[in-house]
């Protein structure tokens, strides 16, 4: 048993069951045993790879993206670019490269990172030595400026609530203890009125999800937006909206129970991006699109067919086959949305259906 299962299993025995999403909170957050407080997740070495690491190409046609907006937004001459959940800085520091020769952009950026992790933080410091950089500890910190804003893999990681529809309601998942092991059961059904919008689409025994969190952060995006312009791009694996239990944990580069581990494995959910787009109020939304749909309109072929040229190989191989992860149906292709959040007189942003 880690040290934080014999944490929560003490916790739960004097005041009762908890919450997944305050599982999920203690597991990923936890100051001293908390998973992003203590280590790099990212990479061979760690739980995961995120697609900026598999490939430049990736953040390479983000910052173009968002160039590409900067653009038609008149180049603004002062504007945040902000990443909530950086991870290892590999995403931000592939857009600063991209963009350095857009003529004004780099001028106007003004560089925010939003990262908790003191770990992680100093991983990003040293991967984007010599660029000008700050780090905030909430996007409500981020200046009254334009907002550029990437999130990827962010709110996946963000922790959940989860309810079973019951005959007389909504009975919530919450973990517990049995026989001194973490366990999962089901409070009492009761009426709910956030998921009166699900009785339509779901029947007793259906699993829903609640990111408590989500809206706020986008309500606080939208309103930079709404405000002084700017364009936010959302990309994580989920559908338009939430059914089943998408709950996974990830140790190694392989799934593993959620509650087998507390504070040494990933945790993340699926993103439901119908709730991300009800809560942009004020500003337009595109439509959900597949991450390989969008990527192939902004040219990742073409980027990926000139990068090809200089190299042979093994390291050709690697190149086909990263591009193949982040495009194709059977991969990251389709498991991955993207969604873009923009002013409602502004273009339409690059690569989106009008």
């Amino acid at each position: 048993m880690t040290a934080l299962a014999q944490i929560l299993t003490r916790r739960i025995a004097a005041t009762g069951p908890i919450t997944v999403a305050d599982y999920m909170a203690e597991c990923l957050l936890h100051p001293e045993h908390g998973y992003y407080s203590t280590r790099d997740p990212f990479g061979a070495g760690g739980d995961f790879t995120t697609a900026p690491e598999i490939s430049q190409m990736f953040g390479e046609l983000v910052g173009l993206f968002l160039a590409q907006c900067w653009l038609d937004q008149g180049q603004p001459s002062a504007f945040a670019l902000a990443e909530p959940g950086p991870g290892r800085g590999t995403l931000m520091a592939d857009i600063l490269r991209a963009t350095r020769h857009v003529p004004g952009f780099a001028d106007a950026a003004q560089v925010h990172l939003i990262e908790a992790s003191p770990t992680l933080r100093q991983v990003q410091r040293d991967r984007l030595a010599g660029a000008p950089v700050t780090w905030l500890d909430r996007i409500a910190d981020l200046p009254d400026l334009p907002l550029y804003l990437v999130a990827n893999e962010f709110f996946d990681a963000l922790p959940i609530r989860q309810f079973q529809r019951d005959p007389n309601g909504w009975r919530e998942r919450q973990v517990g203890v049995q026989d001194g092991a973490l366990t999962l059961g089901l409070s009492a059904p009761a009426p709910l009125a956030a998921l009166d919008h699900r009785l339509d689409d779901t029947k007793p025994g259906d699993l829903v999800e609640l990111c408590p969190a989500a809206p706020g952060i986008v309500q606080t995006i939208a309103e930079r937006i709404g405000a002084h312009g700017g364009v936010a791009l959302v990309i994580d694996y989920g559908d338009w909206h939430s059914l089943g239990d998408t709950l996974q944990a990830q140790r190694a580069h392989k799934p593993e129970d959620p509650l087998a581990s507390p504070g040494q494995a990933d945790l993340t959910a699926h993103v439901d991006f119908q709730a991300l787009a009800q809560a942009a109020t004020g500003i337009a939304h595109t439509e959900m699109t597949p991450q390989g749909v969008l990527l192939e309109r902004l040219g990742i072929t073409a980027r990926a067919q000139a990068l090809a040229e200089k190299l042979s190989g093994p390291a050709l191989e690697s190149h086909i086959a990263a591009h193949r992860r982040l495009t194709h149906p059977s991969e990251m292709g389709t498991l991955f949305k993207t969604l873009a959040l923009y002013p409602n007189q502004a273009p339409c942003p690059p690569g989106f259906a009008q």
